[in-house]
């Protein structure tokens, strides 16, 4: 199915969401998928604008608020493929607590996070993955604090599918999305992601040198922590690629609500429903 739209992406040249936006579009056709049965959620930033350039449903949100509003469709029509998009500091610093809660509560959505480790939309500013000493617009003499590390922290909050990207190669970011897509459960991708504008270090030629398609055991939860932590203990010189960790387990769309009927489906019968009690409550 085509996914295609005669918008335009309005990205910098050379920006790494060219790369994830063609990954998203292949993997979603060749998983089968279908525009009307396909939803892209995103928040505020650079790559947030996804929604206008692919051939799906979309909804463009709130800052940080990616994943929430991806359940609450995903809650109200459980047959949607619900994928949510959106930066690092979208997904952790404004939707931190989002991030965490959605790994743990298991429901059945993917969420790809554009990691270029700066605010590119609002002229670069460090962001929560801005490495320790990278002078930014809000850093000037070098970020004093360590980066928030969002592998090893989507393992420890209960993620079933953990996975990391790279948005320079297209065919295996694809493989990675489709991978997600069939997953039953919380599927989370980190994709590194140049920002060519703003982040002068972790340039496409500066992953190129590093990173490297892991051969792991991605069910063994010890691996996996192994190959999370592995960026940040060689100082970011080896960076794995590819599903990290993969595990099923009890999806919240089942137990939060056992039974349940599709709401899109379900007639709408205002006659039928008692609202009497709102009014002695709020009014």
């Amino acid at each position: 199915m085509e996914f295609n739209t005669p918008e335009k992406p309005q990205w910098c040249p050379g920006c790494g969401d060219y790369g994830i936006h063609t990954a998203l579009k292949q993997a979603l056709h060749e998983v089968g998928a279908h525009p009307k049965d396909t939803v892209i959620v995103s928040g505020i930033g650079c790559g947030s604008k996804i929604p206008n350039y692919v051939r799906s449903y979309g909804l463009e949100g709130l800052h940080g608020r990616v994943i929430p509003t991806s359940v609450g469709i995903k809650i109200a029509n459980p047959e949607l493929t619900v994928i949510g998009i959106g930066g690092d500091g979208d997904g952790f610093s404004e939707g931190g607590n989002h991030f965490i809660h959605g790994a743990r509560e298991n429901f059945d959505i993917v969420y790809i996070v554009q990691d270029n480790h700066i605010y590119g939309l609002t002229t670069g500013q460090a962001s929560p993955t801005t490495p320790k000493g990278m002078k930014t617009k809000t850093t000037p003499d070098g970020n004093m604090i360590n980066e928030f590390r969002p592998v090893p922290m989507a393992l420890v909050a209960g993620a079933t599918f953990v996975a990391t990207a790279f948005a320079g190669d297209i065919m295996h970011l694809k493989e990675v999305i489709k991978e997600a897509i069939a997953h039953k459960g919380f599927a989370f991708i980190d994709v590194y992601q140049p920002c060519v504008t703003w982040n002068k270090l972790n340039t496409y030629d500066w992953y190129r040198e590093r990173v490297y398609k892991t051969t792991h055991d991605p069910s063994d939860w010890n691996q996996a922590w192994e190959k999370a932590w592995e960026p940040y203990v060689t100082d970011f010189e080896k960076i794995p690629l590819g599903v990290i960790y993969k595990k099923e387990r009890e999806i919240a769309d089942d137990f939060f609500s056992p039974g349940r009927k599709n709401l899109v489906k379900e007639p709408l019968d205002p006659n039928g429903i008692d609202v009497s009690f709102l009014a002695k409550e709020f009014l």
